[in-house]
């Protein structure tokens, strides 16, 4: 089993969707992955909350064997986002963004998370990730997440990090944004020349793209009854795919296809309730029952 290392935002949300309302609910690209990659494999988090930070969310995460040496507490408010969904609920319509402690993070790996086997960097500045690589020791995997932002603000320090990795996760409009092209196939082309070996593209309620050199692999979103909140969805995505790929060690093109879909099952679970609360009740049985069915809505 490999120890996976994530560094990223941890928020306090309110959010409000046709099927309901939350306020001040934990929430973050790091927490969403954490969570997630908790149900394969231990995961070290690398943050910054303020003093008004509520500790029974820290208990939260250690209660999901997520190590949290790695997260700074910090004199002031936590980073905070307020926002709504229609009922497309692809596109997420931010109303106040308070960036507070995380405006100034400067990430620092403790000691025994430099050794980490694999690397997450979720969507932060790409110069905040390319200065945790330049933490951490010899990794075997490195995985990055990116968006719009820093697509048109910071394109280049973008490409450089691009560099560094091996896997490099973004959504489709990203993906078009930063390749200048509609066509998927051109932009995964595009951003595995700049270094990447995988590229993969998510869809949202459309599903995931994956690529390679040789190889394209596709899988649907899982076909849900009810959705409620998709905040947090990709990097519950993430969180599945690497969490799979830390607990057995093998970073294989056809493991990664498996990975891809224990991503997309994360994800599907992710979305049925507000913030982490789905998470909190789930089990290691429904994620295997919603596995088998993936592989029975996907044969033929």
């Amino acid at each position: 089993m490999s120890k996976i290392t994530v560094v990223g935002s941890v928020a306090l949300d309110s959010i409000e969707t046709p099927f309901g309302k939350v306020e001040s609910v934990l929430g973050g690209s790091a927490t969403h992955f954490s969570t997630a990659a908790s149900f394969f494999t231990p995961v070290n988090l690398v943050g910054v909350v303020g003093t008004d930070f509520p500790k029974e969310h820290i208990s939260f995460l250690r209660s999901r064997k997520i190590d949290t040496k790695g997260l700074e507490i910090t004199e002031g408010l936590t980073f905070s986002w307020r926002g709504h969904y229609d009922y497309d609920l692809n596109t997420a319509h931010s109303l106040e963004t308070n960036l507070n402690v995380f405006q100034d993070f400067n990430p620092k790996l403790p000691e025994n998370y430099a050794d980490a086997e694999i690397i997450f960097l979720a969507n932060i500045d790409p110069q905040l990730q390319l200065q945790v690589l330049e933490q951490a020791t010899e990794p075997k995997l490195v995985v990055m997440d990116t968006m719009n932002f820093w697509i048109e603000h910071k394109k280049e320090h973008l490409i450089r990090t691009l560099q560094e990795v091996d896997i490099a996760l973004m959504n489709d409009s990203e993906a078009r944004e930063l390749c200048k092209t509609h066509s998927l196939l051109d932009a995964a082309r595009m951003v595995m020349g700049w270094g990447p070996t995988t590229v993969i593209i998510k869809k949202g309620e459309h599903g995931v793209l994956m690529f390679t050199e040789t190889t394209h692999f596709a899988a649907p979103a899982f076909p849900l009854e009810e959705i409620k909140d998709p905040t947090g969805a990709g990097d519950s995505f993430a969180g599945g795919f690497l969490g799979f790929l830390a607990k057995n060690g093998d970073f294989s093109e056809q493991n990664q296809r498996k990975a891809v879909v224990y991503g997309s099952v994360m994800a599907s679970f992710s979305v049925e309730g507000f913030g982490l609360n789905r998470f909190r009740e789930l089990t290691q049985k429904e994620i295997d029952s919603r596995y088998c069915h993936f592989e029975e809505i996907t044969g033929f």
